[in-house]
């Protein structure tokens, strides 16, 4: 029997807090065997397709392949599936959309990389980018530590005030208010900054951070597209979830910089074998890809909850 979870059903079986346990003990799980794999192509016009494989975390016995669709100018812009298939017999369990499981995911596991890398005393959050990936982060942030004051942009106005409803936050406008250093009114002063747009060109530059601020950048997850400039992840303690993604078609890549600009990567950070910030004046940035084993932890949380719930469609 195989299960069909859509975004409202994935919705309503997800919890936070259960996701972000999930997700924790995925980054505590020992690397397997297997190296993860992102295949993207572009497609006739403004799309592309992205495959990720397999989704594996060692004592779940279960794994996921994952293919989105990509436009930018379409709503909503993510579009796609995930396969969830029993590890031994290849059973296909369940198929969830991808759109949802990719917004919790990484979203909920930024946080946790978040929480990890900026000060314990930060509690004042800038984001830029009001989509549904920056609204996991802050909604995962909130169970992880305090949030005073939460400043929200985006290009869209309206949508940033929505968001800036939901969190108990306020809206600033897109453009520059003054500040001299080009970036929104309220952002430049935050101890913690997410970012989570389709921008292609750099939002932040070392300029625009103060000492000890901590940025997370969700939005260089394909070649060509970059949120933070050079001098910014050199200036930084950068930290990535995937050394050869990152540089294949992450933020370090995109920025023409190689390997040698990481600090590490989060999961070591997580399981306490390499440190994280070292001390509280230096800037961190978390900039991740998004790797496969997420979408199963996501995905897995999903079924089991489902699997006690009857009203959901079973395939035979």
């Amino acid at each position: 029997m195989t299960v069909l979870l859509s975004r409202v059903d994935l919705e309503t079986v997800l919890d936070p807090q259960a996701c972000l346990e999930a997700l924790r003990a995925g980054f505590m799980a020992s690397p397997g065997p297997v190296r993860p794999q992102r295949v993207r192509t572009d497609l006739p016009g403004p799309g592309t397709a992205t495959a990720l494989i397999p989704g594996l975390i060692d004592g779940v016995p279960a794994y996921t392949v994952k293919v989105n669709a990509k436009f930018p100018g379409a709503t909503p812009a993510l579009r796609g599936v995930v396969c969830l298939h029993d590890l031994r017999t290849g059973e296909l369990l369940a198929l969830l959309d991808s759109a949802t499981v990719t917004a919790w995911r990484t979203g909920l596991a930024a946080a946790l990389g978040t929480d990890a890398l900026a000060r314990p005393d930060a509690d004042t959050v800038a984001v830029i980018g009001a989509g549904a990936q920056a609204d996991l982060v802050v909604t995962g942030l909130r169970r992880l530590r305090p949030i005073r004051d939460l400043v929200v942009t985006d290009l869209d106005a309206e949508r940033a005030a929505a968001f800036a409803a939901r969190h108990g936050g306020r809206a600033v406008p897109a453009e520059a208010g003054g500040t001299g250093r080009g970036v929104p009114p309220g952002v430049a002063e935050a101890a913690v900054i997410v970012t989570a747009t389709w921008s292609r060109t750099p939002l932040l530059h070392a300029g625009d951070v103060g000492p000890g601020t901590h940025v997370t950048s969700l939005g260089a997850d394909e070649p060509g597209k970059a949120e933070l400039s050079a001098d910014l992840l050199w200036a930084s303690r950068t930290f990535v979830d995937d050394l050869d993604l990152a540089v294949a078609m992450g933020a370090l890549g995109n920025a023409g910089l190689g390997p040698d600009v990481a600090a590490g990567v989060i999961s070591e950070v997580l399981r306490g074998a390499a440190p994280g910030r070292t001390e509280p004046s230096e800037v961190t940035v978390y900039a991740p890809v998004g790797l496969p084993w997420q979408d199963l932890a996501l995905s897995w949380a999903a079924y089991r909850a489902a699997e006690s719930a009857p009203r959901f469609d079973f395939l035979g």
